[in-house]
């Protein structure tokens, strides 16, 4: 009798989209709120816990659905699919966001890193001008990266947890 080997990209696709669903209604309630361009540590944290909970409960569910089986690649291939599929709808989202349902987001997050320079005096008008400038001129780079951080992210997640949930089908119980 022949086994059905669970797929890994069903899951990756799966999960991915479940999380790029919840990271949008996440940015959407910052949006609503006026705190999408603040990158503050809580705000940080929710998103990391988030991601990381999602590609382990994925890859889990992956073990279950394959018999109790995982190998550390296959675990690889569901964390990375899903922060490959979540990133991709987050930076839709970010693209949406940034360009059409607040076209000021650059200024407001330049504006927001710098307060503090900006309130001591530190910086004068001209000097925010230029950051604001090259905010703006290099904003596209932050499209790629974002995508490379999610790729790097779920791949060190998805290794500690194919390390953690591994089961090998010639290792028995």
């Amino acid at each position: 009798m022949e086994e059905i080997q669970a797929k890994t990209g069903k899951f990756a696709m799966k999960y991915g989209l479940i999380l790029g669903i919840v990271a949008v209604v996440f940015g959407i309630m910052l949006y609503t709120q006026d705190l999408h361009y603040q990158n503050d540590w809580p705000i940080v944290v929710i998103n990391v816990v988030l991601s990381a909970g999602f590609m382990a409960f994925a890859i889990v569910q992956f073990k279950k659905a394959n018999g109790g089986f995982i190998s550390i690649s296959e675990a690889l291939k569901v964390g990375v699919g899903v922060a490959l599929i979540s990133s991709i709808i987050g930076l839709i989202y970010f693209g949406v966001m940034s360009n059409v349902l607040d076209p000021d987001f650059i200024r407001k997050s330049t504006e927001y890193r710098l307060q503090d320079a900006i309130a001591n005096g530190t910086i004068s008008q001209d000097q925010l001008d230029i950051q604001l400038k090259a905010a703006k001129d290099f904003a596209w780079i932050g499209y790629p990266i974002q995508l490379v951080i999610g790729l790097l992210f779920g791949l060190v997640v998805s290794l500690i947890v194919g390390l953690i949930v591994k089961k090998k089908k010639d290792q028995g119980i």
